[in-house]
């Protein structure tokens, strides 16, 4: 029997990581739960995320999940650490991608769009005083950003005046690199284009995460040797849920 990689996330927006996962690790199966009655996170304290991820990480265990994926910078910034001293499960998490954008900006200047949670976070700071000493970081909490793409209203005109309003003041810096400090970000790519100059570099760690997975899954020996086709499986906690915007396949209720 084929053991699968658990994700979790808030919602949509660790779908935006599947493509990449897909590509480097073909024949894994994925379990992907939707924390959706519990959406967002970026505004929950530390307390709820920990008990949330905890149940969550039991019931993907409970699947016989072999790595678990926190598909969400918040989960990730906030309680990672603390699920990887209490599960033996490998853990891989999701972080602002501080450091390969201060290899990349040329004029110094680095925006990060992210959660208030994310921001606020440990984990966060610690990322910055390693790779963004030399370099100006504008921090931007995308507040609303998250249930745009949860009510799939990117979009919408009011998305777009968010955003404007978020990057403006970046690029107003001579901002030349983007950090989307969250999973669900990604999907609204085609309405931040709209807003940024065309030399403006947008980092987005999927590929980096995807690679991530793989290490593990190597250092841990738990690489699916079988070539059969692999299956993706989708959970929510919500009884309506927004996966099926996203994903061509019955979305199974899970209440926790």
């Amino acid at each position: 029997m084929k053991q699968p990689i658990g994700f979790f996330d808030s919602g949509v927006g660790g779908l935006s990581l599947l493509p990449a996962v897909s590509a480097i690790l073909p024949h894994e199966d994925i379990y992907y739960l939707a924390d959706e009655a519990f959406s967002p996170y970026g505004d929950k304290t530390h307390k709820e995320i920990l008990e949330r991820a905890r149940i969550i990480t039991r019931k993907l265990l409970a699947f016989e999940c072999k790595l678990i994926v926190l598909a969400c910078n918040t989960a990730t910034t906030q309680v990672i650490n603390q699920l990887r001293k209490e599960f033996s499960v490998p853990f891989v998490g999701i972080e602002p991608a501080i450091k390969p954008a201060a290899l990349t900006t040329q004029t110094g200047v680095v925006g990060v769009l992210a959660t208030k949670g994310t921001l606020n976070s440990q984990l966060f700071h610690k990322s910055c005083l390693e790779h963004g000493s030399k370099i100006q970081l504008i921090e931007q909490i995308g507040t609303g950003l998250v249930r745009c793409v949860e009510s799939n209203k990117i979009n919408d005109p009011a998305t777009f005046t968010l955003l404007k309003s978020y990057l403006n003041p970046m690029i107003d810096q001579d901002m030349d690199t983007l950090v989307l400090g969250c999973t669900h970000y990604p999907f609204l790519l085609p309405v931040i284009k709209k807003i940024i100059p065309s030399h403006v570099q947008i980092i987005d760690n999927s590929k980096a995460v995807a690679k991530q997975i793989k290490r593990r899954l190597v250092e841990q020996d738990l690489c699916e040797s079988s070539t059969s086709s692999s299956t993706h499986s989708y959970f929510s906690s919500a009884t309506k849920s927004n996966l099926g915007r996203f994903v061509n396949q019955p979305i199974n209720y899970l209440p926790l």
